[in-house]
């Protein structure tokens, strides 16, 4: 193992550093995923509040729209994350 470490080039370690990018910009796609379930979670219980109690439905809406605009967030900046990493670090090492 120490011996091909040793033997690495400098070539081969961009190359796997591109790599390690690559992966760390598909990890930060998936922040899509949670927040779908999170948006989804909180449309359901609003729903499941609004049926409980019709007379605080302005309340309940105004509350879920925030809630849910937070969660879009998350999945915003992952976008913004794996964007920054695509062209930043890893479009340079395979060009």
């Amino acid at each position: 193992m120490l011996f091909m470490l040793a033997e690495m080039t400098a070539e081969a370690a961009k190359y796997i550093g591109g790599g390690m990018a690559a992966i760390a910009c598909a990890i930060s796609v998936f922040t899509g995923f949670s927040q779908g379930i999170g948006e989804a979670m909180v449309a359901a219980k609003a729903v499941e509040a609004i049926g409980r109690n019709p007379d605080a439905t302005p309340q309940i809406k105004s509350n879920m729209i925030m809630g849910i605009a937070l969660t879009e967030t998350t999945g915003i900046y992952g976008l913004l994350i794996s964007i920054l990493l695509l062209f930043l670090v890893v479009m340079p090492v395979f060009a």
